[in-house]
């Protein structure tokens, strides 16, 4: 990956929503945006993924690190602001890549991720109802790509919260955790 995409700001407070698809994360993450009035960060894997399927492909594994790189050049772009609320991020991107392509293995992906840290993950949960959008396609198994998602976060020893709950409630336990986090930073 390129070297100017190491350099990351820690000046800024990251809050990341991860988690499986159709779980609320970018709804969380604009609304955490707005309350905060913070940077939005957003989600380029489906960018990547909806550009790809206008011209009729499909992802594979080769696809993995340029979403990578792109999802660390938003996050760049928008280091330096206060803070930043983040609908995914690479540890994300890793957390697919094995649901998708088991077999897939990156020492250039897993040494970005290690370098690549937020001050809290908000895992949520499946609870709420799985809707199809054209791009997801995971419906049948969300309990293990949960499994797999909160997997990566002990793994990689992040720092997470389980949210559970209709919207109004995560939002609420975040806003409550974040605050909290911020009295401290």
């Amino acid at each position: 990956m390129e070297k100017n995409l190491e350099k990351q700001s820690n000046r800024s407070f990251k809050i990341v929503v991860f988690g499986p698809e159709s779980t609320g994360k970018t709804t969380l993450a604009k609304q955490l945006s707005a309350h905060y009035n913070a940077v939005y960060v957003p989600e380029y894997a489906r960018i990547y993924a909806e550009a790809k399927q206008q011209k009729g492909e499909t992802l594979t594994s080769e696809d993995v690190l340029p979403i990578a790189k792109g999802q660390l050049r938003l996050e760049c772009k928008a280091s330096g602001n206060p803070i930043l609320i983040c609908d995914t991020d690479i540890l994300e991107t890793l957390t697919y890549a094995r649901i998708y392509y088991p077999k897939f293995e990156s020492e250039t992906l897993k040494k970005y991720v290690l370098k690549n840290n937020a001050n809290l993950y908000f895992l949520t949960y499946i609870d709420v109802p799985w809707k199809a959008d054209g791009i997801r396609d995971l419906p049948n198994k969300r309990e293990t790509a949960f499994l797999e998602f909160q997997a990566t976060l002990k793994n990689y020893n992040q720092p997470y919260m389980l949210l559970t709950g209709n919207p109004m409630v995560r939002f609420q336990k975040a806003v409550t955790a974040i605050d909290k986090l911020l009295e401290n930073y």
